[in-house]
């Protein structure tokens, strides 16, 4: 079976996601803008069916936990979060031998700028998810989860919630689940808005009701987590991939992308397009068939360049981009990475020290401030390259921008500080002459009238 083909039985069952961009499929679009969110809905979709499948129901033969992990990390299945790690071996790590109590945790705190694709999944398709997590804590032995939903998308929340009653009265949640001895209990958690809950261990935190801030790390979640007890935690997009890759096999899932990279992605494209919006594509495909989805750039300006992975990721020039493919691999040899999926497209009339300048403001004002180098740090980035902005620039700030971006690298208990670094130097490796020239402007001394 062709990419192609795989990607269309996506569309047409509409178990997969949803698409925002009404030019691609408008039914698809004005359906999922319905009421075809509901449990009706999607099991006349094929839903649910992946879970029975692994809980032996319909005459079935039932899956082990092991033949469940298997088969995710025969489809190279990725955190669809940022991070891309292999879901499959994420799983492994769990201790199902472990006496006392274990959790599941989706991170629906979606606060990377330019990142709307997890709100859509859960506002129009919510049993997916649902889904996703029964099958993810049926193989690793787990009874309770979470979903912690960013708190500035309250009506989201209340949908799923709404969807999570549904399943609880069609057995699909809650003790001996379907007549089986598998019981999960899922809940739902709103937060509060705050973009440092995005990092997995300052989500436990806040989920324990303290302040949302990372935690050193070792131990990792998957033996010190929720409450102290082995956690695992996956991306809301990457539970929804779960149920299609259980009902269709590893290997269909895998062949819809490419080596190391299964399956499809959604990409959150924002900026200077014709049409910017959520697309699903199989990941591997070309920059420009992605662009040309998005209507192109708008007003038929030239492409500048490009943020392939939220506002965090390292900016590409226009070259660069052309020359990808939108996969984990190609972006990260580039130079930069495929993260969270928000595709940020810069034409050819954007200021590049007023667009990071804007980048640096948000991360000085997200940095929880519990680390030196990011608290201090990130407000040096801003000033600096506000200074510039603003005329008042100094030769010598070129090598002070940069030297203090690499001191915060690296130096940070999470990635925040990474975040606000990797811009900046990423800006400046491709777009120097902009700041140069600002900074030689500032310089020369205005002539007389």
């Amino acid at each position: 079976m062709s990419a192609e083909q795989i990607l269309n039985q996506f569309r047409a069952t509409g178990v997969q996601t949803c698409f925002h961009g009404r030019h691609i499929n408008p039914q698809i679009y004005a359906d999922l803008n319905g009421s075809n969110w509901s449990l009706k809905d999607y099991e006349a979709r094929g839903g649910y069916q992946a879970l029975r499948k692994i809980l032996a129901q319909d005459g079935g033969e039932g899956l082990t936990q092991d033949q469940v992990i298997a088969t995710v990390k025969e489809s190279a299945l990725r955190g669809r979060g940022g991070a891309g790690f292999p879901s499959g071996l994420k799983w492994s790590f769990m201790p199902r031998q472990f006496p006392g109590q274990k959790y599941l945790v989706c991170n629906s705190d979606e606060g990377e700028p330019g990142t709307c694709k997890d709100r859509d999944i859960l506002m129009y398709n919510p049993h997916i998810v649902i889904e996703g997590m029964a099958i993810a804590a049926y193989a690793m032995g787990i009874s309770v989860g979470y979903n912690y939903i960013h708190g500035e998308i309250f009506e989201v929340y209340e949908r799923f919630e709404a969807a999570l009653e549904e399943a609880r009265a069609a057995g699909y949640l809650g003790d001996n689940i379907m007549g089986s001895s598998y019981s999960f209990q899922l809940h739902a958690h709103h937060g509060f808005g705050a973009y440092i809950c995005g990092e997995e261990t300052a989500l436990l935190e806040s989920l324990e009701g303290k302040k949302g801030q990372p935690r050193f790390k070792p131990p990792f979640p998957a033996s010190f987590g929720l409450y102290g007890k082995p956690t695992t935690i996956n991306n809301t997009e990457t539970f929804a991939a779960v149920p299609w890759i259980i009902r269709n096999g590893g290997q269909a899932y895998l062949e819809c992308g490419k080596p190391n990279n299964g399956g499809t992605k959604i990409f959150s494209i924002s900026g200077d397009v014709e049409l910017p919006g959520n697309y699903e594509i199989p990941l591997g495909t070309p920059f420009s068939k992605l662009l040309e989805l998005a209507g192109g750039v708008r007003k038929g300006r030239q492409l500048k360049a490009v943020i392939p992975g939220g506002s965090s990721a390292p900016v590409l020039p226009a070259h660069i981009m052309m020359e990808c493919t939108m996969d984990y691999d190609s972006i990260a040899k580039a130079g930069s990475m495929l993260g969270s999926g928000a595709v940020i497209v810069m034409d050819d009339s954007r200021d590049m020290v007023e667009s990071l300048k804007r980048l640096s403001y948000f991360y000085m004002h997200e940095s929880c401030g519990q680390c030196t180098p990011c608290r201090e740090g990130t407000g040096w980035l801003w000033r600096m390259v506000d200074r510039i902005d603003r005329g008042l620039g100094k030769p010598s700030d070129m090598a002070l921008l940069d030297n203090v971006a690499e001191n915060i690298m690296g130096r940070t208990i999470c990635a925040l500080g990474d975040a606000a670094a990797m811009p900046v130097r990423a800006m400046i490796k491709h777009f120097r002459h902009e700041f140069e020239a600002k900074i030689a402007a500032a310089q020369t001394p205005a002539k007389a009238a």
